[in-house]
């Protein structure tokens, strides 16, 4: 564990005592979410972004430690475990340079070099190696070894060279300076192949040439499965002539004798058949996961983002899943997301049915006072959009309407969840619920769907799944965790993702609530089944129970600290002295300004203090459009190149990175966030036939 605290120390900028604290923490089942909100004085008051920062580190750390104790292990059982091997083995600080150590002590698979070895040409190629021979008496060496399986001098040569050359690859500080060499100086070079389209998605990316350390994660990845998809054949190239000079100079030794071309020979044969395919795939493993991490980072940041957005509260929404043929499904949904009722209208082509589609949305609106309407940005949203805006002028419904995403709509709409919650609809009503559900609050809507299915991010099926989904399922309990959950309304999808409620207790939640109706105090949760007292430490601060008698229970005060937050009831909470009190409650200070913001704003929700939804009273027609005429629009998605606008067409305009700022961007999340409202963007370009518009916020 010290080993393990002094590599903490250094790979992170927390203290060393904060860092014991935390790993004793997570030792004993406390999760991110509870540590960041409830144990501040025990870790300098971390964040759960810096917490889960290090916990990434943390087991990398400790993977890398265990690593080293058994390669120490192995190669000890193999062979003379020397001092300087040792030293090495301690300074390693990732595991590509581990395995390098430990490779040359590793079982080999057969190979030539293995092959040479089992027919005793081991001292052989060690004369060889020292080159102190001419090649005349080495090839007279090399007759002593014509025996049994040797059947030549020439064989017998050939096989002192291939152990050679597998020894030379096999060497960690020969493979770490290539590999170096190669990701600092080494090319990408791209070649089409038979099967390329020369006006498909990459038709960009061959022919091309681009240094490793310059190609841009997105870029990679859009090569990579390019590659997959069989259109393009990718090589990785670094300059072998200055590595085989490097050879000469110093692997060659000084005093060598003319034996040395041989020598030469079995290097540059190691170089070129053993070592650089070895290191492209070790780059290409680096490029890759490099490429992962910034995908996935951006996801995470997009992810986090949508699930942010302002719920909007106390309103009736209608919800509206557009189509042609089909028709258009509406949903309403109460206050409390309660479903009501459902139609189907024909407000667009081919029926263009005004009038029943008038009638029947303006009774429904009626019926139920609705004064919000949500519809998906798919297929005939515009058309759609151009409906209700007709509704506003002709007929003063006075409509407040926006438009949401759908990604994600009809697989939550087919999904044993939604079966679940609506077994007696059909599933296109369902998918119209949703979107009125993503209108009324997000974060409880989103959480029941696939993160990869919400159309945000990029190339998330191309990246390490695992790792994505480790980072979104981090992403989403933060996020929900912070805000808080409502015990008497949450679905168990969004319970689950309460600190320390998995997917089973969250079940087992719903189904005490549905048996024994709403919960009245949060105490109440030690009833459920399951769900003991280390649970109920973890996820107490992060229920929320409304028109509860206990105004503590309908906020993020910890019941631990509820005879503390009486206590500071009975004072005037804005002219208080928290250091004296600190030491008068025997509490930190951490602690009780969380109580004392709770107090004050009870009930509050972090969302609320975010820009909220814009909703709309017109929209633009891309036949309206021209190039240097302006449009307000909703940032959908964001990449690592630009951000994709909802600007009212079927497509979503693009702003490319170098057209957000007059100063440079390093990323388009330095300047826009998902569900943005830009009130004023310049149309630069318009492709009518591709029904493409490229924007400028410049």
């Amino acid at each position: 564990m010290s080993d393990l605290v002094t590599v903490l120390t250094q790979k992170t900028s927390l203290k060393k005592e904060h860092i014991q604290n935390i790993l004793k923490l997570l030792d004993e089942g406390s999760t991110i979410p509870f540590i960041a909100r409830y144990r501040k004085e025990m870790t300098g008051g971390a964040s759960d972004e810096i917490l889960r920062e290090f916990e990434t580190i943390y087991l990398s750390a400790k993977k890398l430690l265990e690593r080293k104790e058994e390669i120490s292990r192995l190669i000890e059982q193999r062979a003379v475990l020397s001092e300087s091997i040792k030293k090495s083995i301690a300074e390693a600080d990732n595991l590509r340079t581990l395995e390098n150590i430990y490779r040359p002590f590793k079982e080999k698979k057969s190979s030539r070099a293995t092959i040479a070895i089992a027919k005793g040409l081991s001292s052989l190629a060690n004369t060889l190696q020292s080159a102190r021979l001419t090649t005349t008496e080495f090839q007279n060496e090399a007759k002593r070894f014509v025996k049994k399986d040797v059947t030549s001098i020439q064989e017998a040569i050939k096989g002192a060279q291939d152990i050679l050359a597998e020894r030379y690859s096999d060497q960690a500080r020969e493979r770490e300076t290539i590999l170096n060499s190669m990701l600092r100086y080494g090319v990408m070079e791209t070649k089409r192949r038979k099967t390329f389209n020369e006006n498909g998605v990459y038709k960009n990316l061959a022919p091309h040439s681009e240094k490793v350390a310059y190609i841009p994660s997105h870029r990679y990845l859009a090569i990579m499965r390019a590659v997959k998809e069989k259109e393009i054949s990718v090589k990785l190239t670094v300059d072998t002539d200055r590595i085989l000079e490097n050879i000469k100079c110093y692997k060659i030794p000084k005093n060598a004798a003319s034996s040395k071309e041989l020598l030469f020979a079995a290097y540059k044969d190691g170089l070129k058949r053993l070592l650089l395919p070895s290191i492209e795939r070790e780059v290409q493993n680096e490029l890759k996961e490099k490429a992962d991490l910034s995908a996935i980072t951006v996801f995470g940041k997009n992810l986090s983002q949508l699930l942010m957005t302002p719920p909007v509260s106390e309103m009736v929404v209608l919800g509206v899943d557009p189509a042609f043929v089909s028709g258009c499904k509406l949903a309403v949904i109460d206050e409390n997301g309660n479903y009501l009722e459902s139609a189907l209208i024909y407000p667009t082509q081919p029926k263009n049915d005004y009038e029943n589609s008038k009638r029947v949305v303006l009774k429904l609106c009626k019926k139920y006072s609705v004064t919000g309407v949500a519809i998906g940005n798919g297929t005939g949203s515009r058309e759609t959009q151009e409906f209700f805006a007709k509704l506003n002028e002709q007929e003063s419904a006075n409509l407040k309407y926006t438009v949401v995403s759908e990604a994600g709509a009809s697989v939550y709409s087919a999904s044993q969840l939604a079966q679940d919650e609506y077994p007696n609809l059909d599933v296109t009503i369902r998918g119209a619920i949703s979107i009125a559900q993503r209108l009324r609050d997000p974060m409880a809507a989103l959480v029941k769907i696939d993160p990869k299915s919400l159309g945000i991010g990029q190339y998330q099926h191309d990246v390490d799944q695992k790792l994505l989904q480790k980072r979104l399922h981090d992403v989403t309990s933060d996020l929900v965790n912070r805000v808080g959950v409502d015990i008497n309304s949450a679905s168990a999808a969004l319970l689950s993702h309460v600190a320390g409620i998995g997917p089973k207790i969250a079940n087992n939640i719903v189904h005490f609530r549905d048996e024994n109706g709403n919960f009245t105090t949060k105490s109440e949760l030690l009833k459920v089944k399951g769900l003991g007292k280390k649970a109920y430490e973890q996820a107490a601060g992060f229920i929320r129970i409304k028109n509860t008698d206990n105004i503590f229970d309908n906020s993020g005060i910890h019941p631990e600290s509820y005879s503390i937050a009486k206590q500071l009831l009975k004072q005037e909470l804005n002219s208080l002295n928290i250091k004296e009190l600190s030491q008068t409650l025997s509490t930190g200070e951490e602690t009780l300004r969380d109580i004392i913001k709770e107090l004050k704003k009870p009930g509050f929700d972090p969302r609320e203090e975010l820009p909220i939804i814009p909703f709309k009273k017109g929209l633009t027609d891309i036949k309206m459009l021209k190039e240097g005429s302006f449009v307000s629009g909703v940032v959908r998605n964001i990449t690592d190149f630009g951000a994709f606008v909802d600007i009212g067409l079927k497509n979503d305009g693009m702003i490319h990175i170098s057209k957000m700022s007059e100063k440079r961007v390093k990323h388009p999340l330095e300047v826009l966030s998902l569900n943005q409202y830009l009130p004023q963007i310049e149309v630069i370009s318009i492709d009518n036939e591709k029904g493409k518009v490229g924007l400028s916020l410049k």
